[in-house]
C-alpha cells in the first residue's frame, strides 16, 4: 500500500493543494493534525482537501478539536477523521490519536490532553495497525529546538503494546520530516511537505 504522509499544515493553501496534486497516486493519504491555526481558518484549508477522492485518514491536531474537524469534512466523502477510533483501509487498520500530548504550554486554545487521557483513548488500537498521532512518542521524532525530548509517553506504550506496521505523526516542527524505529515499528514526523511511504 502506498501512502502519502503529510502533518501540520497550518492553513498553508499551496501545501494542501500540492498534497491534493499528489494524491491520486497513492492508495492512502495520512494526515497527521494541525490543519488549522489556533482553532482558525480549518473551513478553508479542509475546502481545498476534500477535492482529495482517495481514502484519506485525519486527526486533529492541537490547533483543532475532533469535533470541528469532523464537522469541517462533513461533506468530504473520502474523509475518515479518527480519535480514540479506528477505519480499515484495502484490508489496512488504521487507528488515531488527535491532541496535543502531553498538555502544552500554548494555553485555552490549544486542543490537548494528559498521558491518563491518552492512555484511555489508544486503548482500543489493534496489534499492527497504521497508528496516527499528532503528538509523537517520547524518544522518537520529537525534538524540539531546546534539544528536549518532547513527546508522548502513552503513545510510546501504545507503540511498544501493538507493534504498529508504521506511525505518523506531526505537532514538533522542528522535527518534520525526521525518521525514527521503537522496535520493528517505523515512525515518522511528516510535516507539510508530504511524504511517500510504502507500507512493509
Amino acid at each position: 500500500m502506498r501512502l502519502l504522509l503529510f502533518s501540520d499544515l497550518h492553513t498553508d493553501l499551496a501545501a494542501a493543494a500540492s498534497i491534493v496534486e499528489r494524491a491520486t497516486d497513492f492508495d492512502a493519504v495520512v494526515g497527521a493534525g494541525d490543519l488549522a491555526v489556533k482553532r482558525r481558518g480549518l473551513a478553508g484549508i479542509v475546502e481545498v482537501l476534500a477535492a482529495i477522492e482517495t481514502p484519506t485518514v485525519l486527526v486533529p491536531g492541537n490547533g483543532e478539536s475532533a469535533e470541528e474537524l469532523s464537522n469541517a469534512c462533513d461533506g468530504w466523502p473520502a474523509a475518515h477523521v479518527l480519535h480514540g477510533t479506528g477505519v480499515e483501509i484495502g484490508g489496512v487498520p488504521f487507528f488515531g490519536l488527535g491532541g496535543g500530548v502531553p498538555v502544552t504550554p500554548f494555553g485555552a486554545w490549544s486542543y490537548d490532553f494528559t498521558e491518563d487521557e491518552a492512555r484511555d483513548l489508544l486503548a482500543p488500537c489493534p496489534e499492527g495497525a497504521v497508528l496516527v498521532s499528532h503528538s509523537p512518542p517520547l524518544g522518537h521524532a520529537d525534538t524540539a529546538a531546546s534539544g528536549r525530548h518532547v513527546g508522548s509517553t502513552a503513545v510510546l506504550e501504545a507503540i511498544e503494546r501493538t507493534r504498529p506496521r508504521l506511525v505518523v505523526c506531526g505537532h514538533i516542527h522542528d522535527s518534520w520530516g525526521v525518521r525514527s524505529r521503537a522496535g520493528s515499528t517505523p515512525i515518522v514526523n511528516a510535516g507539510p511537505k508530504g511524504i511517500e511511504w510504502l507500507l512493509e
